[in-house]
């Protein structure tokens, strides 16, 4: 096949891949496609507080483990959580289990919220968005969410470095020995959160 003829056919695969991706983001949280239970873990890369990469597998350790999605530091719903599943932390790993949170946040914004909120567990920035995505929580802020946001002095921009405007469902999943999720929960209404009675019901 002659390199001009190449050049155009890998064109053509990366402009319909970039546009079969668009489309597979959803701009309605209620219409995520979360990965389903018996899946295994997506084999994506996380960025630690220090902005070093690592891959979801290495920040879990091989071992059981509970993964948090969450919005932001910017969000009080997300914060409390995080601080409630804290609160039974000792609990958690006494059951054999790692905690991990992920979010939109860069690592900068990731560093400084882990040394306020004093959290023993580990935070890991996914400003790309591609942990999100392969769990199937990414959506896309509208105009007027974001606008909203902006009212409110939240600037998604700053937190993240990105100007995707996306965010995941809060979610939390459970993953065995062999990387196998064995539990999920997600809602799009970003108020209601997967109580620590409730996750620690999951685990037992």
């Amino acid at each position: 096949m002659p390199t001009k003829v190449k050049s155009l056919a890998l064109l053509s695969v990366l402009v319909f891949g970039a546009m079969t991706s668009s489309k597979a983001v959803p701009n309605d949280p209620r219409n995520v496609n979360p990965v389903e239970v018996g899946s295994t873990l997506p084999v994506v890369n996380l960025t630690n507080e220090s902005g070093k990469p690592v891959s979801l597998r290495e920040a879990l350790g091989g071992g059981k483990a509970v993964i948090i999605f969450y919005r932001g530091s910017w969000c009080p719903y997300c914060t409390k959580h995080l601080s409630a599943v804290g609160q039974h932390e000792d609990k958690i790993l006494n059951q054999g289990y790692k905690i991990i949170a992920l979010s939109p946040d860069k690592p900068a914004v990731i560093e400084d919220y882990a040394k306020e909120a004093d959290l023993n567990y580990e935070l890991y920035s996914d400003s790309e968005m591609a942990a999100a995505t392969a769990f199937g929580l990414t959506f896309k802020l509208d105009e007027a969410t974001l606008a909203k946001l902006d009212s409110y002095d939240i600037d998604i921009e700053a937190a993240s470095g990105k100007k995707h405007h996306l965010l995941p469902v809060p979610a939390v999943f459970i993953s065995d020995e062999e990387g196998r999720i064995t539990f999920r929960y997600y809602n799009p209404d970003y108020k209601k959160r997967l109580s620590p009675e409730e996750l620690l019901g999951a685990i037992e």
